[in-house]
């Protein structure tokens, strides 16, 4: 299992691909907190916070994460390389972790460097320091198992399909389902207890939870709940496509 891992870890960074789609990421999230000015900018806020990290973040991830994902299986099932897989001593399930675990290392190599981010905004703040370290940790908890989610509903999408851009366009639109769609949904027409109940189906509303530095065993359960279930439905995937 921990052969597939290093070698999934191996083959996304042996190509170029694999440090632009890290890049992009810390580009992106630098231009918006430092240099563009607007509502994210962290000097035009005045206040010493990495809330609009947190507030971009899930939305870069939601293109950044199908990217890095979406090879996972359809590679494996286009090349042909799927019947060597089968040949080894492992189960579908510890080769479905070895891909997801590696999906989630991915994600966190390319989170570490906003670390620097944490470092300068201590730094500047005034006095030096003044900074809500337990709200920062808490967000970047919770940004970590959205990533977790997003890998998890990328990898059962690559399993579906040979094609990965298809797979990509697939798992774009069930992890923007998962983080907006069911808010969406019960904004329409219902009120109330209802309403919450929908909302809280939804990454968003447990996202916006952890993210304020609370870190709830409710939202902890419905993380992982999401990332079991997708795992699941990848197994099944796999097992009735019989690669």
């Amino acid at each position: 299992m921990w052969t597939l891992f290093f070698k999934e870890i191996r083959d996304f960074f042996s190509s170029i691909t694999g440090y632009v789609v890290v890049l992009v990421f810390l580009l992106i999230t630098s231009m918006f907190l430092w240099i563009f000015h607007s509502n994210f900018n962290i000097f035009d806020a005045g206040y010493a916070n990495l809330d609009s990290l947190f507030i971009l973040a899930p939305w870069i991830f939601l293109f950044l994460i199908p990217a890095v994902n979406m090879r996972m299986f359809a590679e494996e099932k286009r090349s042909g390389t799927s019947e060597w897989l089968l040949t080894k001593p492992l189960s579908e399930f510890k080769i479905i972790m070895a891909k997801y675990l590696a999906g989630v290392f991915l994600s966190l190599i390319a989170l570490l460097p906003t670390l620097f981010y944490l470092i300068s905004v201590y730094l500047f703040a005034d006095p030096v320091g003044n900074f809500d370290f337990g709200g920062f940790a808490g967000s970047f908890i919770g940004l970590l198992f959205l990533a977790a989610v997003y890998t998890a509903i990328s990898l059962f999408a690559s399993s579906i399909t040979k094609n990965q851009i298809i797979a990509f366009f697939i798992s774009v639109l069930l992890c923007y389902v998962f983080f907006l769609g069911f808010d969406q949904f019960a904004g329409f027409a219902f009120k109330g207890g209802v309403q919450s109940f929908i909302m809280s189906l939804g990454i968003s509303d447990h996202y916006r939870s952890m993210s304020r530095g609370v870190i709830d065993s409710r939202d902890l359960v419905y993380f992982l709940s999401i990332i079991t279930l997708f795992i699941y439905f990848t197994k099944l995937s796999l097992i009735s496509r019989k690669w």
